[in-house]
């Protein structure tokens, strides 16, 4: 049986919105990469170069935890690239459930953002004597992304919901 030409033009929409939506997760993850790397300990550190304070960071044992960061990270940009395989080898994805999907994966960035800089700010902050909060303003992005996308996602989904409730209900005879 070959698909309607109207189930395949949605196809194609569900395989396009999974294609922007694993660029916008890995350029999310980049950013979150640069900023627990590069950003955040130039910013904690003003006037030290990023050399220096990893040999700060050596000479009393801590460093930017780069591999976790890196991991938990590439986490996100995995799942995105399976949703991507999964949404262009299944037929029957819609265009919403393509979009709801990767709205989760940017609203789930905030907590890997947090789990990923953990260590790097701890290592900070060790070696600085400061907080180990962020003081790159790069963070605010980040989080603002991910509260965006969650709330999205659960619009999105809200309306979905009403959509499917009014075909399935029947309509009340007078």
């Amino acid at each position: 049986m070959t698909p309607s030409p109207s189930r395949t033009s949605d196809h194609r929409r569900a395989v396009l919105i999974s294609a922007a939506g694993t660029v916008l997760v890995t350029a999310y993850a980049a950013l979150a990469a640069l900023q627990i790397l590069v950003l955040n300990p130039l910013a904690a550190a003003p006037g030290i170069d990023l050399n220096q304070i990893h040999a700060d960071m050596a000479a009393v044992g801590e460093s930017l935890n780069a591999p976790v960061a890196v991991g938990v990270l590439g986490l996100g940009i995995g799942l995105a690239i399976l949703l991507f395989v999964l949404i262009a080898v299944r037929r029957d994805v819609t265009r919403t459930a393509a979009m709801f999907g990767y709205l989760v994966l940017l609203a789930f960035g905030a907590p890997a953002y947090f789990i990923a800089s953990f260590g790097a700010g701890m290592g900070l902050a060790d070696t600085y004597m400061i907080g180990g909060a962020d003081y790159s303003p790069w963070a605010l992005p980040l989080y603002l992304t991910s509260l965006l996308a969650l709330l999205a996602a659960l619009t999105l989904g809200a309306v979905d919901l009403t959509r499917r409730h009014r075909r399935m209900t029947p309509p009340i005879a007078t």
